[in-house]
């Protein structure tokens, strides 16, 4: 007769064999946090190349406020002993980026300057001055110290070009007691641009 001794395992006693994970805990298994940090590090770099991109296609100026310098223009026109003459027809690229003038606190027979600069399509600095003071603070800023390099033709005018104290170039044109600059950090051929533009204010 057989039976269950006192030293003879119990079923519940015996090993049982080791089960197979379950599909669900492998899965959990592999999202540890390295496992995360390589499957979202493509995502980032998609977004850094996508952001960097952007930037790369902005333009550098995308702060520049332009402004309108009709207004302007009129009051020196209406205030003037003369004809002022503006820069006329540029294109877009050439943006007025300030406009300013002492006509209004000029009174009869006073001086009139206006000043108008321009952001040029090489995203550099135009400015405009004309003026019948060949003492206004805004001629002497630019041709104070400045050296005269010679004449040149710009529109079938002659404008005298001249290297300002601050390496820049000018053109210069005098006529009547008027005096009519354009200088800045622009190319020369864009200087002329602005030059070859200008004509008398017509309204």
């Amino acid at each position: 007769m057989t039976g269950t001794g006192p030293t003879s395992p119990r079923p519940q006693d015996q090993a049982l064999p080791d089960a197979a994970p379950s599909p669900a805990i492998e899965r959990a298994n592999r999202m540890n946090a390295a496992n995360m940090l390589r499957s979202l590090l493509p995502l980032v770099m998609i977004c850094l190349l996508i952001v960097a991109w952007t930037s790369f296609r902005q333009r550098s100026d995308e702060g520049v406020r332009e402004v309108d310098p009709t207004s302007t223009v009129e009051l020196a026109a209406a205030r003037a002993g003369y004809a002022v003459p503006v820069p006329t027809g540029l294109d877009g690229d050439y943006r007025v980026t300030s406009a300013r003038t002492d006509a209004g606190n000029a009174g009869e027979d006073d001086p009139v300057t206006l000043e108008i600069g321009y952001l040029t399509p090489s995203e550099e600095f135009a400015g405009f001055v004309v003026s019948d003071d060949r003492r206004a603070p805004a001629v002497t800023a630019v041709l104070g110290g400045a050296e005269r390099q010679g004449t040149v033709d710009v529109g079938g005018a002659a404008w005298t070009r001249s290297t300002t104290a601050r390496g820049e170039t000018a053109l210069v044109r005098e006529a009547g007691g008027v005096t009519v600059i354009v200088s800045g950090s622009a190319t020369g051929a864009e200087l002329e641009t602005v030059a070859a533009a200008v004509r008398p204010y017509g309204g």
